[in-house]
């Protein structure tokens, strides 16, 4: 197992981030759900590090990262994966991220396209109003045990009741995730989604994309992820009879599918 490590961004931001596979095989970043830690993937690395040499990380004011004070933004989230790549002397790279991740995909894929092979953009939207919603749960992290709540509320949005029922095990990692982060970071990360707004812009991604959505997904819509693929010139959609994590939700299909994307010309 290859241990934590951390850079430092340009406004003093301390990142974490590993390393996965193989250092001769192309560059995977893999970006994380909001509320998560890159343990998100652990369930992708075999797969995927029988092609790629993967680098996952904590975003700002999530798991072994540094959580800045304040509303965070994409465009700084984006800025932090470019400047990871350049730590890490990394001059192009294929991008998978999933909601929050999707969300800085975009704005990578809009603003850096040099640096991205191919882009995988799972569970995310475009834009999430409207605002007043994530003012009153970025309000509710202020309050005393807002984590047990937002830990009920995201494993609600993220799985299946009958996937929470019948396999807690699978499910009970990503609880502790949420119980974990700083409130600050999740208050922090609220606002970014609540300022994101990619609808008049994501036409402009020329990276060959594929475009993950989950059926019966309730936070990023299946009509969100449609939206993309539509307004993305010759992307690829799949869509997935699942719900939000379909990383964790339908591994094999989803490794497969993202394999079989970032492998194939």
């Amino acid at each position: 197992m290859t241990e934590e490590r951390h850079f430092t961004t340009g406004d003093t931001c301390k990142i974490a981030y590993r390393l996965d596979g193989d250092p001769g095989k192309p560059w995977l970043v893999l970006a994380n759900s909001i509320a998560t830690t890159y343990d998100m993937w652990d369930a992708q690395i075999e797969e995927f590090a029988k092609s790629f040499y993967i680098v996952r990380y904590d975003m700002r004011g999530h798991g072994g990262s540094d959580v800045p004070q304040g509303a965070y933004s994409v465009d700084r989230l984006g800025y932090d994966v470019l400047e990871l790549l350049d730590h890490l002397q990394i001059s192009r790279a294929c991008f998978c991220g999933l909601s929050l991740g999707g969300f800085v995909g975009q704005w990578l894929g809009i603003h850096a396209p040099e640096r991205i092979d191919r882009l995988v953009l799972s569970n995310t939207s475009p834009y999430l109003g409207p605002r007043p919603q994530w003012d009153d749960l970025i309000q509710k992290t202020r309050e005393p045990d807002s984590m047990n709540f937002f830990a009920d509320m995201f494993l609600g949005n993220w799985f299946p009741e009958p996937m929470l029922r019948s396999t807690p095990d699978r499910c009970k990692p990503f609880r502790q995730m949420v119980i974990s982060t700083d409130p600050q970071g999740l208050a922090g990360s609220f606002a970014a989604v609540r300022d994101a707004d990619t609808r008049r812009s994501i036409s402009l991604i020329t990276t060959p994309t594929l475009v993950i959505g989950g059926v019966n997904d309730t936070v990023t819509a299946a009509s969100h992820s449609e939206a993309i693929a539509a307004e993305i010139p010759r992307s690829k959609l799949v869509m997935m009879d699942g719900v939000h994590l379909l990383n964790v939700e339908r591994p094999e299909e989803f490794d497969r599918v993202v394999i079989d994307f970032l492998t194939h010309s």
